[in-house]
């Protein structure tokens, strides 16, 4: 059969949420206008030629001839700033975007990090371990509306809470570019300190692991770990862009892992958040749990005395709707079919809710309608939130599929009482509003949405 090793740690990903650790490299972080450390390396070589009153178009040509040797980060840094105090100052430059640029130019969190905070905020991952001192990780998860713990230090990692109970966990090994104890050289990234040691072996050993934009050319502790882990539960995925080194092969052989061939990093987290939501789509609430949800509105419906416990239903499944809403990603751009794939997405996530409104409707007494008002406002209160312009409107979507199964129920057995009191929830207006602007769009897909869902729940 023909599995793609991305299309493998989709499925992984979505059977066995938050059990694997992505390890990011410079490589995540290029698109951002941050440099590899192959890339610092050069620019500081031209500005040492430049210091010298000397051309340098070809940097590590003219390092060669000058010093007879290939140009090494680890050295050359120490040459130019020899206290770690010194070396951050200097470097600083490479992570900071320059305060004339404007606010959507480079330095900021690519597609790669929103599809990682996406994959985070979806529940499938949970631990993010990095070498990069940049914080683009940090701020598409805050971005994401997710908080990370963020661990940059020995002593961070010390006093850690233990990782089964951590949401989101970022491990910064080599430190964050505004402190001054970032780890540079060879001898400071040869070793770690043995509460780094001890975490590391941990995540190795009881997660899988995918492994992103990271060459392991000049990290001598973190490839240490990484061969000394002999035992593992979860399959290794190796991310790779260009050609792989000798100490990447290694690695790759020591882990047995699976490698795969990459454009970008853009496009290779793009594509598995992709993949694990598109997965995702297909967790339809199983008929049973459906049908058990409209048998049990039925036998509230039955006497007035289970009028709360009718109500406690109602908003028992309106919780159960926006949690599962609430944990989608941020809406950011609409390209083809991506619209037609959020709509299913609220479709599979509100049936239960839906098929029990149809019902209701359909056997409720005028008064008993009313327990769906609150589920319905809240749905709306939350697309206000999204913030403004298509995407509340799209967030809409839940929030107008259950006032029209509230309608067609009453409809359908000639309520017109009921659906005079749904047609309040809240506004008949914000209804109105909504179906006049999708049908601007694509009125054909919105009919098949109501269609499908809806039509059949007074048939349970």
């Amino acid at each position: 059969m023909d599995i793609k090793p991305i299309q493998s740690l989709a499925f992984a990903m979505r059977a066995q949420p938050k059990l694997y650790a992505l390890l990011l490299g410079s490589g995540v972080s290029k698109a951002a206008g941050i440099p590899t450390g192959w890339e610092v390396v050069l620019d500081l070589v031209g500005k040492l030629a430049a210091m010298k009153s000397e051309e340098a178009p070809d940097p590590g040509a003219w390092y060669r001839a000058k010093y007879g040797s290939d140009p090494d980060y680890s050295e050359l840094i120490k040459a130019v700033a020899p206290t770690q105090a010194e070396r951050q100052q200097i470097l600083r430059e490479y992570w900071e975007a320059d305060p004339a640029d404007a606010p959507d130019a480079a330095k900021r969190p690519t597609l790669a990090h929103t599809a990682i905070a996406n994959l985070v905020k979806g529940g499938f991952v949970k631990i993010i371990v990095t070498t990069n001192f940049d914080r683009l990780v940090e701020n598409a998860l805050r971005d994401a509306g997710v908080e990370p713990v963020v661990l940059s230090s020995p002593d961070d990692i010390a006093g850690m809470t233990p990782l089964d109970h951590t949401d989101c966990c970022v491990i910064k090994l080599h430190g964050d570019y505004l402190d001054e104890r970032i780890l540079n050289t060879t001898d400071e990234l040869s070793k770690y300190p043995e509460v780094v040691n001890d975490v590391l072996d941990r995540i190795l050993q009881d997660y899988g692991l995918v492994v992103c934009g990271w060459s392991g050319a000049w990290d001598i502790a973190l490839t240490k770990a990484i061969r000394r882990v002999k035992t593992r539960r979860y399959t290794t995925y190796w991310a790779a862009h260009g050609p792989l080194g000798d100490e990447a092969k290694r690695m790759i052989k020591a882990r047995d892992a699976q490698v795969m061939r990459i454009e970008s990093a853009d496009s290779f987290f793009g594509d598995l958040s992709s993949l694990v939501h598109a997965l995702e789509d297909h967790a339809v609430p199983h008929p049973l749990s459906l049908t058990a949800a409209v048998a049990q509105c039925k036998q509230f419906l039955e006497q007035d005395q289970y009028r709360i416990r009718l109500a406690d239903h109602v908003d028992s499944l309106g919780n159960e709707a926006l949690n599962d809403l609430a944990d989608l990603p941020t809406i950011t751009t609409f390209a083809e079919g991506q619209l037609t794939e959020r709509f299913r997405r609220y479709e599979n996530i509100c049936a239960k809710l839906l098929a029990t409104a149809v019902v209701a409707a359909y056997w409720s007494e005028t008064t008993q309608i009313d327990v769906w008002r609150n589920t319905v406002e809240r749905l709306f209160e939350a697309a206000s939130e999204a913030g403004s312009g298509f995407a509340t409107v799209v967030e809409s979507y839940p929030a107008v599929l259950l006032t029209y199964a509230l309608a067609i129920g009453a409809i359908a057995s000639g309520g017109l009482q009921r659906l005079a009191r749904v047609l309040t929830f809240p506004t008949g207006r914000d209804v109105e509003v909504w179906t006049n602007q999708m049908a601007r769009g694509d009125e054909e897909e919105v009919a098949h949405g109501l269609s499908r869902i809806m039509l059949g729940g007074v048939d349970n």
